[in-house]
């Protein structure tokens, strides 16, 4: 697992190319715009109100230098601002839309600008005399994920702070430290929590020390202040993208997925070099106290892998963790341009356990499987146990051979299974968390909502964004929203809701 696969489209017979012409989204490089979005097919909501944000790697290559990793790619953001604001060429009641884009200007981005070519060893590339973020780590390209929070808009990468960007313009503001509270070196994952309810951030990150490796537990006050950090040691330096919240509870799904640091401060050896799938060492899951990081349990849960957990949930003295399971890793699918040339399946599994005992009550898998990812619930019913959850979805995952995002599902736990789809067009791609966008504050009946995606078609070489009622997919997009430029394939989203955003 720790080198790239042999496994490809063109190596395996048996396979074919489900992405034709996958590479041109690699290809370009995206320029930084802002504009009206003129043409729009279908119709926006007018509840609909608010600003949705995507981020993800845009950059692929540096002079002679081309990442051989989707992970490796500078960080943009997009924004789409939804609003009700009509002037000449909008007709009264329809939706204005503004798009804009931007680097994160990242201490990463700002040095290879001012250099001219790569500095920095990246995530799958090396080179000859890259460097490390003190001798040991990556500096980070913040191309995962980007969250309003406190007034703040922050872009996320792994292992390292945010970046506060201008929530309208994008323009990068600078690192944010939460108040001082933390510094560059403070481990910070790319995937924190929010609670509803509270306003609360809560987020870790996770020290690969191969004497003591830990992960550090961290809660923020719906002001943004630090409430709490708390230090957990671990078996191993496992590689730990996501985590679970639920109201007393925060939970880690530690796979055997082992990062060796020394290996990796040797040249040119890339961080997915260092890591290693330790399958006999088993996978735990960790379950801690979320007010003050105490550690409740760890409870054995056999040989698996996870990347994003969907969410977790309390039903009297029993806790739900609810995640897409995998048998092994997948970052060794994210090869550049043949990503997913493998067949490897994806299984959403809800794990009912007793953290004051201690033990696995039940595990129960939805009986399909496919190939999917980027999970999302209603954030006005996250940890609550809502029994659907959104995603991206591959429809040839069953065979050999690149291929790429090309479905939005629904998934629903009482129904065993995916109970709605939307199939894009052949050779169309989608990318980006598809967000679940609420039609208010409060959640209502009957249960109205939308998500949004984005489309690329490398065909035509255009890109749009994708508007669906969330509880009809297969009915196709309500509203298609075509950029002047196609953007990157995007990671992680978020919306902030107009009653959030401006009051």
């Amino acid at each position: 697992m720790s080198a790239r696969s042999e496994t490809t489209t063109a190596a395996d017979p048996a396979a074919r190319d489900h992405a034709p012409l996958l590479e041109r989204a690699f290809d370009r490089l995206p320029e930084e715009s802002a504009y009206r979005i003129r043409k729009i097919e279908g119709t926006i909501p007018p509840w609909v109100r608010g600003s949705y944000y995507l981020n993800g790697p845009a950059r692929f290559h540096r002079g002679d230098l081309r990442y051989r990793h989707w992970l490796d790619g500078d960080g943009m953001v997009c924004a789409l601002h939804f609003e009700d604001a009509p002037d000449e060429g909008t007709p009264s009641g329809e939706t204005h839309v503004e798009f804009v884009s931007r680097w994160v200007a990242s201490a990463k981005r700002q040095a290879e600008e001012e250099a001219g070519r790569a500095l920095y060893r990246a995530f799958g590339t090396a080179f000859p005399g890259d460097q490390l973020k003190h001798g040991i780590g990556l500096e980070s390209p913040v191309n995962v994920s980007v969250y309003p929070f406190a007034g703040k808009l922050l872009a996320f990468g792994e292992q390292g702070l945010p970046y506060e960007l201008h929530p309208r313009t994008l323009e990068t503001v600078g690192v944010h430290t939460f108040g001082r509270r933390l510094n560059p070196i403070s481990p910070f994952a790319a995937h924190p929590h929010f609670d509803p309810e509270t306003g609360e951030m809560v987020n870790f990150g996770v020290s690969f020390s191969a004497r003591q490796p830990c992960v550090h537990f961290y809660r923020f006050n719906a002001a943004g202040e630090l409430q709490l950090r708390r230090r957990l040691p671990l078996d191993a330096p496992a590689s730990v993208h996501d985590f679970g919240l639920s109201p007393r509870y925060g939970i880690f799904y530690l796979g055997p997925y082992v990062l060796d640091m020394e290996r990796m401060a040797q040249p040119e050896t890339t961080l997915m070099e260092a890591l290693t799938w330790k399958p006999e060492q088993g996978t735990r899951l960790l379950i801690v106290d979320r007010q003050d990081g105490e550690p409740v349990a760890k409870i054995p849960l056999g040989a698996g892998y996870c990347l994003h957990l969907v969410d977790c949930f309390e039903e009297d003295d029993l806790l739900h963790v609810d995640i897409l399971e995998l048998d092994q890793p997948i970052y060794d699918q994210y090869w550049l341009p043949d990503l997913f040339t493998e067949v490897r399946s994806v299984q959403p599994v809800r794990y009912t356990v007793d953290p004051a005992a201690g033990k696995l009550v039940q595990r129960r898998g939805l009986a399909e499987h496919r190939l999917c990812d980027f999970p999302v619930v209603d954030p006005r019913r996250f940890g609550q146990g809502d029994p659907w959850f959104w995603c991206l979805g591959i429809s040839a995952s069953a065979e050999p051979g690149r291929k790429f995002f090309d479905q939005v599902l629904r998934a629903d736990w009482r129904e065993n299974g995916y109970v709605d789809c939307y199939q894009a067009p052949e050779g169309r791609f989608l990318g980006g968390e598809p967000v679940f966008l609420p039609d208010g504050p409060e959640t209502t009946e009957p249960r109205r909502g939308a998500v949004i995606c984005q489309e690329l078609d490398p065909q035509t070489r255009t890109g749009a964004f994708l508007l669906f009622d969330a509880f009809d997919l297969a009915a196709g997009p309500m509203a298609r929203l075509e950029l002047e430029q196609p953007v990157h394939l995007g990671f992680h989203t978020a919306y902030q809701p107009a009653w959030e955003r401006d009051g």
